[in-house]
């Protein structure tokens, strides 16, 4: 089992595995990229070296990182799996389809059959259309929100995963009829065994297609999940400090009115001392109260002591 790596010519990864050519294009790798090493052209093209690694390694030869890996990125995968649907939507199932009914309208012995076929065809097609359009209208912008900070409630990538089906099997049926019950002149033949092999092409596509969001995308977007779940924590624990810190801070006027408080003080003996008016010793209380949520003369009396406003020998009140 080769493993390819960072250092490996890109070219050479192609050679090997032909069949990574449409991923290339769902990566948004363009071709014309010479000798150039799997990380140049991953830099020189804007695509994670290391996702566009992990996705091949496991296509190619079944490995899979720990679930517990982050540094593959989610924002590089789910372009990649959004390219995918783009590709087998818009290009391989229309184009399976023209193969297909352009083989049956030359046999004239099936007369009966193409129809049925093409109805049964379009099924099975129009069942994987919904399968990925409900990925594009639900996971895929949900997974954008993530990336974005913002989880939604009610939902998350466990909910996804325990309805994610696997879609490879709808051409089954579609496949043993062919094969069964349609095999006639040369040309005919050809042409109907030439989509057979791009139907059989397509079901191990669609499979590749499913383990990629199966054992890749899932475990990294419960990552994801995880992440901004403690870091919502972390931003509420100091949103409680800062707002702690904000009740705490008061001004040296009110710290010394605090303490001519402690002291007893009365508000007018409090305006005559520090040469202010009653009111505005009366609105320096309630902003004290208000910083400090501190009613009581023995809590101020425990907090001039406590921040070294008065000696810690000084008689309570």
């Amino acid at each position: 089992m080769k493993l390819y790596e960072a250092d490996d010519k890109m070219i050479d990864l192609i050679s090997d595995n032909y069949s990574m050519l449409q991923g290339l294009g769902a990566f948004g790798i363009r071709l014309g990229f010479g000798d150039k090493t799997v990380n140049e052209v991953c830099s020189e093209q804007g695509v994670d070296c290391y996702t566009f690694l992990t996705v091949v390694n496991f296509l190619i030869n079944g490995y899979a990182p720990k679930e517990t890996d982050n540094s593959i990125s989610v924002t590089t995968l789910l372009g990649y799996l959004r390219a995918s649907h783009r590709y087998f939507l818009d290009f391989q199932l229309p184009t399976i389809r023209k193969k297909l009914e352009e083989s049956l309208r030359k046999d004239e012995q099936a007369a009966a059959l193409p129809s049925l076929i093409l109805r049964l065809y379009d099924e099975y097609a129009h069942d994987i259309r919904q399968h990925m359009k409900y990925e594009e209208k639900t996971l895929f912008p949900y997974v954008e929100a993530l990336l974005l900070g913002e989880q939604k409630p009610n939902y998350n990538v466990d909910t996804f995963a325990r309805h994610h089906s696997d879609t490879t099997g709808k051409f089954q049926e579609l496949k043993n009829i062919i094969i069964k019950y349609l095999p006639h002149d040369g040309l005919a033949n050809n042409q109907l065994t030439a989509t057979l092999y791009d139907i059989y092409n397509n079901e191990e596509w669609l499979l590749n297609h499913s383990n990629v969001e199966e054992v890749l995308f899932v475990p990294a977007i419960r990552i994801l999940e995880q992440q901004l779940k403690t870091d919502n924590v972390s931003a509420r624990i100091s949103s409680m400090i800062r707002q702690a810190d904000t009740k705490e801070t008061i001004s040296d006027r009110e710290k010394e009115i605090i303490v001519c408080l402690v002291q007893g003080m009365s508000n007018k003996e409090i305006a005559t001392r520090l040469f202010i008016s009653v009111n505005t010793v009366i609105t320096h209380r309630r902003n004290i109260v208000r910083k400090l949520q501190i009613h009581s003369l023995a809590g101020l009396t425990i907090y001039a002591i406590a921040n070294n406003l008065i000696d810690l020998n000084f008689p309570a009140p």
